[in-house]
């Protein structure tokens, strides 16, 4: 292989090494460029001389000072590098009008089940939802047995699925910070995959009551019938008694599940989660721009598509305001990133806490970097909506849906807005599945596709080569979201059952 660089942006004065085993000192590139030290892969090199004090810049934006003068040719490490300051929130620019809008792709469906709400699932899972940490453990065991003994009988209900947190009680129930997890709990177990047929654990004496959880304005049939769809675990006569209960709702839930099927819906019915975890800095360049043009093509099929992680959308925050399709987005949006910096502030700590050991290792070297990769996941079209965590996103188009960057609160809380299904970019790797969706996995780099073959779907690694370009790739994630979302094709991530349980982000106080 020759050696090879990738620059993104013509402003850029730095590019990243290609070379899967990096690139030793007196290497010389086709436009003259040498390198005065061996530098690894996906880190980055010194185009030109870089002066102490000027900014080093990548994706045509600065990512940061040098703190001394950078040689020509030489390795551009963390440690050279001044974090700049985030952008001033007060000082964006905010949305100028909608952006011209993407030409509409008609006549694009897939095979999915509808639900009594108007959404769609892509697959058709009964979903056992607590109302309490205690019940934990008996609920994992029924499902256990459920899975065994009745499940079996049912061949179009694809799987079972315990929601099970640690919430519930001992939790100030009425602070304010207290909605985010109740009303995530609640929209986990109404996502679009569940059928909207929840079954309801309860212990009795918890804070989190059933009624608290699903209150009657909420008109949902789960609790209107004679006989509600709630097991009161203290209401029974022994452990035995619980999981016989348990098992007898989940039989006529299953029976209910199971007369479902299949049919065209359209691409308008996706609700389609992006994001990244253990990203390197081919991240910005092959995976997350790919997902980013597939993502265009779904909002031009009409589906919703959600970014998120706060964290990693709080640097690149002046990239999206301009997009918003209104003022009162654009100032959704900040509001959230404040959130953000105050809460920092409240924790005595900065965002220079990211990226992570891996990231860096994988060439990212500050949180600067990281975010205006991540951000290329959103694509170009205009910013519709932004909910707060654990809300239910309704809006049509590219919304962001607040989260943590912790992979499992991110992916529980976009279950939550409504997700039913998830595309998952990754550079140094992570075997990432959720329960309650399909996740697709796109890695950034052909060596790590190539180390995982059975757990990678995409391999965007291809367009650093050259061997691909973004567009191809994306066009390819897109057709493999219409395959996945009809249940033509399954996901590594499925076919290993990598079932990891919800995480909630809690920002309410303990009593």
């Amino acid at each position: 292989m020759q050696p090879l660089y990738v620059r993104v942006h013509a402003r850029d004065n730095v590019a990243i090494i290609v070379n899967p085993e990096g690139l030793p000192a007196g290497t010389t590139f086709a436009c003259g460029l040498t390198l005065t030290e061996f530098i690894p892969q996906a880190h980055k090199v010194a185009l030109i001389e870089i002066g102490e004090g000027e900014p080093v810049v990548r994706y045509g934006e600065v990512i940061g000072l040098a703190s001394r003068t950078i040689a020509q040719g030489s390795w551009v490490r963390e440690e050279l590098l001044s974090l700049p300051a985030a952008p001033a929130l007060d000082q964006l620019p905010r949305a100028n009008g909608i952006r011209p809008a993407l030409a509409p792709l008609e006549g694009i469906t897939f095979d999915g089940y509808p639900n009594p709400d108007g959404t769609v699932g892509t697959r058709n899972i009964l979903g056992i939802t607590t109302t309490v940490q205690c019940v934990a453990p008996t609920v994992d065991y029924a499902v256990k047995r459920i899975k065994e003994e009745l499940l079996p009988r049912y061949p179009n209900v694809d799987d079972v699925v315990a929601i099970t947190h640690t919430y519930g009680c001992g939790v100030a129930i009425q602070a304010p910070g207290a909605a985010v997890p109740i009303r995530t709990i609640r929209n986990l177990a109404l996502n679009p995959n569940l059928g909207e047929s929840p079954l309801i654990v309860s212990l009795g004496c918890e804070k989190l009551q059933p009624g608290k959880l699903f209150p009657a304005s909420l008109n949902l049939p789960v609790l209107q019938d004679e006989d509600p769809f709630v097991v009161r675990l203290q209401d029974e006569h022994g452990f035995q008694a619980m999981i016989a209960s348990i098992l007898r709702f989940a039989e006529r839930r299953l029976e209910e599940l199971n007369r479902r099927r299949r049919v065209p819906c359209p691409a308008s019915q996706l609700s389609v989660g992006l994001q990244c975890g253990g990203s390197d800095a081919f991240s910005g360049v092959t995976a997350n721009p790919a997902v980013g043009h597939a993502a265009d093509l779904l909002v031009r099929a009409g589906a919703t598509v959600m970014f998120s992680e706060v964290t990693e959308v709080r640097d690149a925050v002046h990239l999206l305001t301009p997009r918003a399709a209104s003022e009162e987005v654009a100032q959704a949006l900040i509001r959230e990133m404040a959130w953000y910096d105050e809460y920092l502030e409240r924790g005595f700590a900065d965002r220079s806490a990211n990226p992570t050991p891996g990231n860096k290792r994988g060439g990212l070297a500050n949180i600067v970097e990281k975010a205006l990769g991540s951000v290329a996941k959103a694509g170009t079209s205009a910013l519709m909506g932004v909910a707060g965590p654990g809300e239910r996103v309704t809006t049509k188009g590219l919304v962001f849906a607040a989260t943590p960057a912790s992979d499992f609160i991110c992916g529980t809380l976009q279950l939550a807005a409504g997700m039913n299904l998830h595309v998952f970019t990754t550079g140094e790797g992570t075997p990432y599945g959720l329960a309650m969706a399909p996740v697709i996995k796109v890695s950034s780099r052909t060596a790590l596709a190539e180390r995982w073959p059975d757990l990678i779907d995409v391999n965007a690694g291809r367009i650093a080569t050259g061997d691909a370009s973004i567009e191809q790739v994306g066009q390819e994630l897109f057709d493999l979201i219409l395959e996945v979302a009809s249940g033509r094709k399954k996901t590594w991530a499925e076919t290993w059952k990598l079932h990891n349980a919800p995480a909630l982000f809690n920002p309410g106080p303990v009593t």
